[in-house]
């Protein structure tokens, strides 16, 4: 008896196997209709999953909305932070404006280097052919617009004026690979450090910061602006920031790489600035 059992389950099981072979064909024969007993399995398996889906998805999304919620708290967190911090650096900031204008009044100071006028302008043309040399502007010399003067965006310096006609002028960019266009500009690091701003990697997108000290150290992401020493440009105005360094080939001065802080390669709206305080014509005299 046990060993007929045994065959019957066999049995059963073998006819089930071929039933379901059989359903499974007859499915996958083309027919555009679904049989009663196809329908039935569809019905059940469709009925499962509404069962376990909707409870897991609920779950997930709860799960995710928790942490949604938890990223935007650390957040707000962080910007309340940053908020307290400028409150505070603005306030600091005109403290030393105010002090600066006083102790001007007490010297009889009526300008120093980092004193200008702006002129905004806006970008009219770029050729393709020397699209990192030279952009126009469409403020010429009725606007008071003269040859060296600086120009720059909100985030950066982008070059100087290098011709001018009545009513537009040429910007020449600090991505200009002329020798000629040259900077006097200051590391602002640990300690302060000159050097000359004179060449472009183009492939880098970095621009070259010559003859500096072969025995002082810098970091990377220490801010380079300009030092007002070369009689045209006003001083401490941001050009960008250390990369990295290299010693020059005959080891007497260090070279460092910066990353402009102005985008050279998108430029639209742009400021020229006259500075108030006039000195000689030496720096970039070769444009």
């Amino acid at each position: 008896m046990p060993q007929f059992f045994l065959n019957k389950r066999l049995i059963i099981l073998l006819v089930s196997i071929i039933v379901l072979v059989a359903l499974v064909g007859y499915s996958l024969s083309g027919k555009s209709k679904a049989s009663w007993p196809e329908q039935f399995v569809k019905d059940v398996a469709g009925f499962g999953e509404n069962i376990v889906s909707k409870p897991v998805g609920f779950i997930a999304g709860f799960f995710d909305g928790a942490q949604d919620l938890k990223n935007t708290y650390t957040e707000n967190e962080h910007l309340k932070e940053r908020l307290e911090e400028l409150a505070q650096l603005e306030s600091k900031v005109a403290d030393l404006s105010k002090e600066n204008a006083e102790l001007k009044k007490s010297l009889d100071i009526e300008a120093d280097l980092s004193d200008y006028d702006p002129i905004n302008a806006t970008v009219i043309s770029r050729n393709p052919d020397n699209w990192n040399t030279q952009v126009q502007i469409d403020k010429g010399s009725v606007d008071g617009v003269k040859p060296n003067m600086a120009v720059r965006t909100p985030e950066g310096m982008i070059g100087k004026v290098t011709k001018t006609g009545a009513k537009s002028s040429t910007v020449k960019l600090l991505s200009s690979t002329d020798d000629r266009n040259r900077i006097s500009a200051i590391v602002q690091g640990k300690s302060v450090a000159y050097g000359i701003i004179n060449g472009y990697d183009a492939e880098q997108r970095l621009l070259e910061m010559k003859q500096l000290p072969v025995d002082q150290k810098f970091t990377k992401g220490e801010k380079v602006v300009t030092s007002g020493l070369g009689g045209i440009f006003p001083s401490d105005i941001f050009i960008g920031t250390i990369e990295k360094v290299e010693t020059d080939k005959m080891g007497l001065s260090q070279t460092a790489f910066l990353k402009p802080g102005a985008d050279l390669y998108d430029l639209n709206h742009v400021i020229v600035l006259k500075r108030t305080l006039e000195g000689d014509t030496s720096e970039g005299s070769g444009s």
